[in-house]
């Protein structure tokens, strides 16, 4: 039997609500969607790596950039997003989906390797493997999610929820899917007891926060990790206290 077929797929939008652009900010001179895409391309385990955008027009700069990095593009429907990953997925003839989302820009590549084979270590018993929500043990921003493929085409042809459109994964875990799946929930010695901590990019405070540890991180240590992510932020609680704040304030 021939190896299964792993590809990466980023969603990629310029369109954010909150933070307009938010992909193609930089830091140390560096777009921040090139950035993840450097990290990701790190992962030994990948067979390839698939940017999943929207064909409006506010998104050729994404596909500019795609272009002059070699980074294979699909474009689909903005609001299905479900749709556009699927879509992704068959062009790149994919049997496993390591699902990323663009506003994970510091994604950790041992981390997605470990997920990678916890995920080959059970297929079969689990079409879907998490280190995100609802049992989150990481980082928010350090999310990644392995699942079938076939499993999600499934899953495209079946829904009738706007939510699962919208949220690409979540059928895999959400109570209505019982057990179908199979769901199983890791964790990383790396990351341990850090999965109060946020790295993930969606307001102008948690790209400052970013912007910060990449450019003082990058300086001396070019391919920092988790471990070094955790130690920066737990040092610099102002600018992490400002992205909880910025979260409180929306929910209130």
């Amino acid at each position: 039997m021939s190896a299964p077929r792993i590809i990466a797929t980023v969603e990629a939008r310029m369109t954010s609500s909150r933070l307009p652009g938010k992909v193609l900010m930089t830091a140390g001179g560096e777009p921040l969607l090139e950035i993840l895409l450097a990290r990701l391309g790190a992962v030994k385990q990948l067979d390839a790596i698939m940017v999943a955008t929207t064909v409006n027009a506010t998104d050729d700069p994404i596909v500019a950039l795609c272009q002059k990095l070699e980074v294979p593009v699909f474009r689909g429907s903005e609001d299905d997003v479900l749709g556009r990953v699927c879509g992704a997925l068959r062009s790149a003839g994919a049997d496993i989906c390591v699902e990323i989302t663009a506003d994970c820009p510091l994604i950790d590549p041992v981390i997605v390797g470990e997920a990678v084979d916890a995920f080959l270590s059970t297929r079969g018993d689990h079409a879907y493997v998490s280190n995100s929500d609802p049992h989150r043990a990481v980082p928010a921003g350090l999310d990644v999610q392995v699942f079938e493929a076939q499993a999600l085409y499934q899953i495209e042809q079946e829904t009738r929820d706007p939510q699962d459109r919208e949220h690409v994964s979540l059928a895999f875990y959400r109570p209505e899917s019982g057990d179908r799946w199979h769901p199983r929930f890791i964790t990383h010695a790396s990351a341990a007891g850090a999965g109060d901590l946020i790295v993930t990019l969606d307001y102008a405070e948690d790209y400052e926060l970013i912007r910060s540890l990449h450019e003082n991180l990058s300086a001396t240590t070019p391919d920092y990790r988790a471990a070094e992510i955790i130690a920066w932020v737990r040092t610099h609680d102002t600018l992490h206290d400002r992205c909880n704040a910025v979260r409180m304030q929306e929910s209130s």
